[in-house]
């Protein structure tokens, strides 16, 4: 089973207009939070979610998040 990267030990504070996303799970993106298509290769995919009202969200860097692929604070026990 491949591991996820934590690539940073808080939350993406990112702006998002309403639309669908892919969250990067494997922590291989160069363009986090969002993936990339880096997880080829491994058992890891992408999480998709929908952004109904634009607005900021918190998604999580660590990859250890309960509520992917928002931050539940699990960053914070690292």
């Amino acid at each position: 089973m491949t591991e996820a990267i934590c690539t940073q030990k808080m939350p993406y504070a990112v702006e998002l207009e309403a639309g669908e996303y892919y969250w990067c799970a494997c922590g291989r993106s160069k363009n986090q939070p969002f993936c990339d298509g880096s997880h080829a290769g491994t058992d890891i995919t992408p999480v998709a979610f929908v952004v109904k009202e634009a607005g900021k969200q918190f998604l999580c860097g660590c990859r250890t998040t309960k509520n992917a692929p928002f931050c539940d604070g699990s960053h914070q026990k690292l």
